[in-house]
């Protein structure tokens, strides 16, 4: 199950909005199959690992990390496909939470004589597949709040210099994530101040860029900034409310941007209207890389499911040099955001916390 974990995972960043699904087939002691699920629309996980299978695979094992499918979607059902095959036990990692499949898969194995195992690893199969259960189950993209820091808690100097906090390998896995994760997401004020791409940079690997999502009430993004220019298959969205200038609007639709009108919530774009219309638009996770006032409408709103900060051994200083969460604050230590399930990584000098807001 571990090595089916480990294939799963290649389909990071291709597979969306499906999940990450890694399959092995055993028999006599030997692993004689492997497959994983490689892209969305492209054939699953078990039906990879029937294709490069070595040998005949009945009276094999199967481990798998998602219950297998009993639909029909763009694929035929892979639970059928294994009762055909003659596999006689299938160890499963973590039941669908697909209403669609959600034990039917199972059933359909059992149903049929073959020995069904589930639970195997399961922690971390939900862990793999966080961004499916959250979107599959509410509708709604898993929002990653990623942000990154000196060690006195600031994103930028106070003339607002912010080229580089942290160092080039907590950079790569940023654009990890980017690969990832179907949509990032900024605010008008870091486009103004940084003018960024919003991009997958990976070196000489592959990247896939995500959705290009620009938070702007207004519609003050000039109409040069270099987001609404690159040379990307990954669309740009501008996110605003009635505040906006039509003709602005306009223009931009013209441009090939994408305009998601939002009701206007305290003069800002309405995020969790937002969220649900991206999550129509089959966007399942959105990495937030906004500045210090996004985040925390992000945080105040209720969007944000995890955080990625990146802390660098620098120190900046000023009491004019922003930090990573602004907006008016909490009132007491009492009232603050709680995280659980706590990690720590290293990125050479530079410390990467991850953690979980509680649904």
């Amino acid at each position: 199950m571990e090595r089916a974990l480990e294939l799963a995972l290649q389909g990071a960043g291709y597979t969306s909005p499906n999940p990450l699904v890694g399959a092995v087939i055993v028999k006599n002691g030997r692993i004689i199959g492997e497959g994983y699920h490689e892209m969305y629309g492209g054939p699953h996980a078990e039906i990879n690992a029937f294709l490069h299978a070595t040998e005949d695979v009945k009276g094999a094992t199967m481990y798998v990390t998602l219950e297998p499918c009993s639909h029909y979607g763009k694929t035929p059902p892979c639970a059928r496909a294994i009762v055909d095959k003659g596999i006689s036990k299938v160890v499963v990692a973590m039941i669908d939470p697909n209403p669609l499949v959600a034990g039917k898969g199972i059933e359909i194995l059992k149903s049929n004589g073959i020995e069904v195992v589930t639970g195997l690893l399961e922690d971390k199969a939900k862990k793999l597949n966080e961004i499916f259960i959250k979107y599959i189950t509410t509708g709604l993209p898993f929002c990653i709040l990623k942000t990154a820091m000196t060690l006195d808690g600031k994103i930028a100097a106070y003339t607002g210099d912010s080229k580089w906090i942290t160092n080039e390998y907590s950079r790569e896995y940023v654009h990890e994530l980017r690969h990832r994760v179907s949509g990032i997401m900024v605010g008008i004020g870091t486009v103004l101040a940084d003018d960024p791409s919003l991009t997958t940079r990976r070196g000489d690997r592959q990247g896939k860029d995500p959705v290009r999502i620009i938070v702007d009430s207004r519609a003050r993004i000039p109409l040069d900034a270099k987001v609404l220019h690159v040379s990307s298959k990954a669309r740009t969205i501008l996110a605003t409310t009635s505040l906006a200038d039509g003709n602005k609007l306009s223009t931009l639709e013209k441009m090939g941007v994408e305009v998601i009108m939002t009701p206007c919530q305290d003069n800002q774009v309405d995020l969790p209207y937002l969220m649900k219309a991206l999550g129509e638009r089959k966007i399942d996770s959105v990495l937030l890389e906004g500045g210090s006032t996004l985040n925390y409408a992000a945080l105040e709103a209720g969007i944000v499911d995890k955080i990625v900060a990146f802390i660098a051994p620098k120190i900046l200083g000023g009491d004019r040099a922003k930090t990573p969460v602004g907006g008016k604050g909490k009132a007491s230590v009492a009232d603050s955001l709680l995280l659980r399930d706590i990690a720590i990584c290293r990125f050479q000098d530079d410390i990467m916390i991850e953690a979980y807001f509680d649904a």
